[in-house]
């Protein structure tokens, strides 16, 4: 049986409920690259959320790219990805970055 939320319940999906989607086994369906990403790295798996977002061009990617380099430590790589995003380098912590484009990716859907 299928349990994965359907993509009516991506639409209507909160940053709150997204978390608790992080304690499934599989992120949910109908997740752009960017929340993908962000769902795997909530889970500790960086290299999972990096390879969501590595090959893509859009400056959502990009953002998430470069949080997931700052979160490794590169911060050289971060610069260049904030760059492609057309960002200044993330001041707050972590923590803060990780939510800010889930609030933004799941508002604009």
């Amino acid at each position: 049986m299928d349990t994965a939320p359907s993509a009516c319940y991506i639409e209507t999906m909160t940053p709150e409920l997204f978390i608790e989607t992080c304690s499934k086994d599989s992120p949910p369906r109908a997740l752009s690259n960017v929340l993908e990403a962000l769902w795997h790295d909530r889970k500790g798996e960086w290299e999972k959320a990096h390879e969501a977002v590595q090959n893509e061009g859009d400056r959502g990617s990009a953002a998430v790219h470069a949080y997931l380099h700052r979160k490794e430590g590169d911060l050289w790589n971060a610069r260049y990805w904030y760059n492609n995003a057309g960002k200044k380098p993330f001041n707050g912590s972590l923590d803060e970055e990780w939510e800010a484009p889930v609030r933004e990716f799941l508002a604009s859907r």
